[in-house]
């Protein structure tokens, strides 16, 4: 670490370049690319970091990127960002809208990307005069709303040898400025289920000649989420909620097929590794009493995202360098879903929270997943201030017991 000169050092870089990240922000918003299909996003991406010097290398499905700062035997520190957007309309009247109909970057990924990028050329600036005391590798990437593209980048071998990973969200609830911290669960599994049934049919006159599935299926998802209450414990935090049911075409005619789909939210891992063994054992149960089969699909999203204690403490005491003791704020576990948690299963890290929240705004809330979604854009300096700080304190903390070893090694 820098110390003194570290917060002077980003002030003047922020000067010189917060108009130019900025720019660069709303090129992203007005050009959203869905899961997967980020290529002009990518490419950008990496025209930005060649441009200062360093080799971004794509991943292997052809969006998104890993791009690594430094060189030789110490730490390694990984930053990530999402890029993709989401498929809604963007529903803002401003000069930088969206230009892709039905798609719009409703979620920040355009400034976690921004952030991700400006942290990139400080961080190489610093490499080049000597001042990295480590290495850095920047994840860009894709699919994190479908999600999966976690998955691809930890099977791409990016994560080995990282010694930790740190991200950020932003966050409308918080004040631009402010950074949210949690140890522990900051986000939550979630999962898709299908429940469908099959059985005899036949005339609504003689149900006791069908396995009357409409029934049965009113039964499992009624009595489901009341009999997972008494099997999974409580402080858990689990969580199913059915968003589709569909059965049958007329009204005097009991069908021999019927489905249901929700999702499953789960803020322990522990639950969350448990559920679908426990979720089909009741289905089959119910469905059996009315003779009805039994197919559950469980569809694996993302485990629930678990702050590990020491990179928090990492993040704290970067908030405190980069911003102040009074940026700090304590976070409350969201049932939403992050696919973060996947490096977290490899490698250990913390996700933290960005606000967003423009202190001069007076209308509604500017909430994620919703077209109307916005951010007061002084955030993309925040973000950078912080991760930039974040990096180089993780740096710090994992390059002081390797200097131990190597001295103890060296008096021996």
């Amino acid at each position: 670490m820098q110390g003194r000169d570290l917060p002077e050092q980003l002030t003047a870089f922020l000067a010189r370049r917060e108009r130019d990240f900025t720019g660069f922000r709303r090129d992203l918003h007005m050009h959203p690319e869905l899961a997967f299909a980020e290529h002009r996003t990518t490419g950008r991406i990496a025209e930005r970091l060649r441009d200062v010097g360093l080799t971004p290398r794509e991943l292997p499905q052809g969006t998104g990127l890993v791009c690594d700062i430094g060189s030789g035997p110490g730490p390694l520190v990984a930053l990530r960002a999402d890029i993709d957007a989401l498929p809604i309309a963007d529903e803002k009247d401003v000069p930088y809208r969206s230009t892709v109909p039905g798609a719009a970057h409703a979620c920040g990924h355009d400034v976690h990307t921004t952030v991700l990028l400006a942290t990139g050329v400080f961080l190489a600036q610093q490499d080049r005069a000597g001042a990295l005391p480590g290495r850095v590798r920047l994840v860009f990437q894709p699919a994190e709303e479908l999600p999966g593209g976690a998955v691809e980048v930890v099977n791409a071998g990016a994560m080995e040898g990282v010694d930790r990973i740190f991200a950020l969200h932003c966050d409308p609830r918080l004040t631009v400025g402010r950074v949210g911290l949690r140890t522990g669960g900051i986000t939550a599994a979630c999962d898709q289920l299908m429940v469908r049934l099959s059985g005899p049919g036949g005339h609504t006159a003689r149900p006791h000649l069908t396995s009357d599935l409409v029934y049965a299926m009113g039964k499992v998802v009624t009595e489901l989420p009341a009999a997972l209450s008494r099997r999974i414990d409580p402080r858990a935090g689990f969580s199913l909620v059915w968003g589709r049911i569909s059965a049958g075409s007329a009204p005097n005619v009991i069908p021999d097929d019927a489905v249901a789909e929700g999702t499953v939210r789960c803020l322990d891992d522990e639950a969350w590794h448990s559920a679908p063994d426990i979720i089909k054992g009741l289905v089959e149960s119910v469905a059996s009493a009315y003779g009805a089969e039994a197919e559950v699909t469980y569809g694996r999203g993302v485990p629930p995202t678990i702050n590990e204690a020491t990179s928090v403490d990492i993040m704290r005491e970067a908030v405190g360098l980069a911003l102040g003791p009074d940026a700090a704020a304590s976070t409350p576990q969201s049932l939403g879903g992050e696919d973060f948690a996947w490096y977290l299963e490899n490698v250990p890290g913390a996700l933290a929270r960005l606000g967003t929240h423009s202190p001069d705004w007076d209308g509604p809330m500017l909430d994620l997943h919703r077209g109307t979604f916005d951010v007061d854009e002084r955030a993309i300096g925040v973000g950078t201030r912080f991760m930039v700080t974040t990096a180089l304190t993780a740096l710090g903390h994992a390059a002081e017991p390797r200097a131990r070893a190597d001295s103890q090694e060296a008096l021996a």
